[in-house]
């Protein structure tokens, strides 16, 4: 194939579109528990961390709620992934041996905002949120007292988190989206140096924590007796205000290593011969990014 600009366009063109497609087709899991921010600036400050809101009866003037008690940043970060493509390969027609390396850029793509955000749960036990805590602790503070978001243990981490509300658990932040990009123009500097050209991904985006009260950690044995317990606590806690939150984990999370015992607890009709009361109360979620 003669190097023309409207050719190689054209190799362009068609890689942009396999890039596209697997893009659009990879599964992600990300935004069950994650809720997508717009970010206009090189790091954004979330400054409702830790306050609810919540009706009361409007007597006199109106009660403006302080929102700016606490605070969280997040500071977006540039990702890439890029590949060369010999020279030669394009002029003598072989570019399509490219096409699953191309592929392969738009599922990385896809799944990089899951390694994030997956990573941030599972190491939610070391890492700390807006009020200097691990997000999984025991000793949250809220008003006047605490309250505990991890239930301990020491063997293999599950989770059972609320995604129903507005406000996440986390938070995957975007600056600037994942999109394709060519270096292929005959007089680019690389081009001309390397004899290659390059295609790629790049993005400014990062993840960060929410709301911990919306999620909770264990390493307890997963069976019917710890995910009741996670259950009522987490339907008790109350907010800022002294009201319940009314908080309904509607998910539970678990690695491949758990799978068999979270399909027991959440569709199973008996559990030793007994009358399964926890079965179909929250969907399941397999990642096999907390392996």
């Amino acid at each position: 194939m003669q190097l023309t600009p409207a050719n190689i366009r054209a190799v362009q063109v068609g890689f942009n579109t396999t890039f596209n497609n697997a893009f659009n087709d990879a599964p992600s899991d990300y935004d069950k528990i994650a809720m997508i921010t717009a970010s206009t600036h090189s790091s954004e400050t979330y400054a409702w961390m830790g306050k609810t809101t919540g009706f009361s009866e409007w007597l006199g003037d109106r009660v403006i709620q302080n929102l700016s008690a606490s605070s969280y940043t997040i500071t977006n970060k540039k990702f890439e992934n890029t590949i060369g493509v010999d020279r030669d390969d394009i002029e003598d027609d072989n570019f399509g041996v490219y096409t699953p390396m191309i592929a392969q850029l738009g599922q990385d793509a896809k799944v990089h905002p899951d390694t994030l955000i997956f990573d941030l749960l599972k190491n939610g036990f070391s890492n700390t949120c807006y009020d200097g805590q691990y997000f999984f602790d025991t000793d949250h503070p809220v008003g006047n007292t605490t309250y505990s978001n991890n239930q301990g243990g020491a063997g293999t981490p599950w989770f059972l988190i609320d995604t129903s509300k507005a406000i996440k658990a986390f938070i995957f932040q975007k600056r600037r989206d994942y999109k394709f990009v060519a270096m292929d123009k005959l007089d680019d500097e690389i081009v001309f140096s390397t004899d290659k050209f390059r295609y790629g991904v790049d993005a400014r985006v990062n993840a960060g924590y929410g709301l911990p009260q919306l999620a909770y950690g264990s390493k307890q044995t997963l069976d019917l007796s710890s995910y009741a317990a996670a259950r009522a606590t987490m339907r008790s806690l109350k907010g800022d205000n002294g009201r319940v939150l009314n908080i309904n984990p509607t998910l539970l999370v678990v690695p491949p290593s758990l799978e068999a015992q979270a399909l027991q607890i959440l569709n199973a009709e008996m559990v030793n011969n007994t009358t399964n009361v926890y079965r179909g109360t929250a969907d399941l979620l397999v990642s096999p990014w907390l392996s």
